[in-house]
C-alpha cells in the first residue's frame, strides 16, 4: 500500500500547538488517505521529499503531499475544499478548547462507519434474556427526585443495566458529530451501538458556568445522551409514565416550603421521605 508523507506549513503560535493528531484529523477532512510522517514546518520553503521521510521508514513506496494550508491562532484555511465545514474558533467558548472540543473533525471516528451508519437497525428483536433485563420493572428504591419534582435514575444505573444485558464491551456510545454550544449549554449527538447493531440516537446536553467546567460538561453530555438512548430499549420507561410518576410521588415523596440559610429566601421543593433537607436548605 502506498503511503504519503504530509507536510503542513504553520505560522505564529499555532505552530507550537499543532500536533500529529490535528494533522491526521485535517488529512481526513482534506481527503488525504494513508498519511504518514506528518510534519509541521514554519519556513516558507518546501522541504525535500527525502527529508520528509524518517531514517527507519518502511521500504514501501512513499510520496510526499504538500497541503497548501496555513494555521494561525487556531484558524485553518486551505486551498482545497474540505469534506467537513472549516472550524471557526470565534464561535467557540475558548480558542484553545476549540481546537479539541469544537473541531468538526474531532466528532468523527477515523476509519469507522459508525459516525453515520444505521447498520442493523430494526433487523430483529434481541433475544428474550436481553429483553427481560432491559425491560425489567425499575427498582423503586433506586429512583431519585430533583428539587423541582423530576424523577430520575442515576446514569450509572443505566450503564449497569446495559452491562447485565449485553456484557461489558458489548455496547458503546458513538459520537455522531462535534460538540456544539448554545449560550452556556454544551450538546453533542451520540448513537448507542449494541452487539454491533445501531439501536438508538439522541443528543445529550449539559449546562456549564465557566470554561473550567467544560471537561466535566462533556462527560455529563455523554451521560445525558445515554439516558435518552435507553428510552428506545425500554430501560426505566416508568419514569416517563404519568400514572407511575403520580403514584410514586404520593407514596415516597414530599413537597415542602424550605428556607435558604444564607439568603433567607423561601422555596417549595421536593424530597424523598427517607431523606432530610441538607444545607443551605432547611424546613422552618
Amino acid at each position: 500500500m502506498q503511503r504519503a508523507s504530509v507536510v503542513f506549513r504553520a505560522s505564529g503560535a499555532a505552530a507550537s500547538r499543532f500536533s500529529a493528531a490535528h494533522g491526521r484529523a485535517l488529512c481526513a477532512g482534506l481527503g488525504v488517505r494513508n498519511a504518514s510522517n506528518i510534519r509541521v514546518v514554519t519556513n516558507t520553503k518546501r522541504p525535500d521529499a527525502a527529508a520528509a521521510a524518517t531514517p527507519d521508514a518502511p521500504s514501501t513506496p512513499s510520496t510526499t503531499k504538500y497541503v497548501e494550508s496555513s494555521f494561525s491562532d487556531n484558524k485553518y484555511t486551505s486551498s482545497k475544499p474540505a469534506d467537513k465545514p472549516a472550524f471557526d474558533s470565534d464561535t467557540a467558548a475558548n480558542g484553545d478548547l476549540a481546537s479539541a472540543l469544537f473541531n468538526p473533525a474531532e466528532g468523527y471516528l477515523q476509519g469507522s462507519h459508525w459516525s453515520t451508519s444505521f447498520q442493523g437497525m430494526a433487523t430483529e428483536p434481541f433475544e428474550s434474556r436481553i429483553s427481560d433485563v432491559l425491560m425489567a420493572p425499575i427498582t423503586e428504591s433506586e429512583i431519585e427526585i430533583k428539587p423541582d419534582g423530576l424523577l430520575y435514575l442515576p446514569e450509572i444505573k443505566y450503564r449497569r443495566i446495559l452491562n447485565r444485558a449485553f456484557g461489558p464491551g458489548g455496547w458503546g456510545l458513538v459520537p455522531r458529530g462535534a460538540h456544539s454550544v448554545s449560550g452556556r449549554t454544551l450538546s453533542r449527538e451520540y448513537a448507542l451501538i449494541c452487539l454491533g447493531r445501531f439501536t438508538s440516537q439522541a443528543r445529550g446536553e449539559q449546562d456549564y458556568f465557566d470554561d473550567g467546567g467544560l471537561a466535566t460538561a462533556t462527560e455529563g453530555c455523554k451521560s445525558n445522551a445515554l439516558v435518552r438512548c435507553c428510552k428506545d430499549l425500554g430501560v426505566a420507561s416508568e419514569l416517563w409514565d404519568p400514572a407511575f410518576i403520580s403514584q410514586f410521588k404520593a407514596k415516597y415523596c414530599a413537597e415542602e416550603w424550605v428556607t435558604h440559610a444564607v439568603r433567607g429566601s423561601k422555596k417549595r421543593m421536593w424530597r424523598l421521605k427517607t431523606r432530610q433537607w441538607e444545607y443551605p436548605w432547611a424546613k422552618k
